[in-house]
């Protein structure tokens, strides 16, 4: 496995973790009781998630190109 296969591979995790995070936020910001308040900070952890699978990604690509 290649180098880019590997972080195509670690960004494509970090992509789903921030797919998750998506949906959890907006299960929060839908939820029928506002006073059942949950304690994960899903909006944070979108963001990082993205973050990260954005850089992986983009340096995946970078890589692919550079063998090609």
């Amino acid at each position: 496995m290649d180098d880019w296969q590997k972080m195509g591979l670690f960004g494509a995790i970090f992509a789903a973790l921030a797919l998750m995070a998506l949906y959890g936020d907006r299960r929060r910001m839908r939820r029928s009781d506002p006073d059942a308040v949950g304690v994960m900070p899903w909006t944070t952890i979108f963001f990082l998630a993205m973050f990260v699978a954005c850089v992986t990604l983009g340096v995946a690509v970078r890589e692919w190109f550079a063998v090609a």
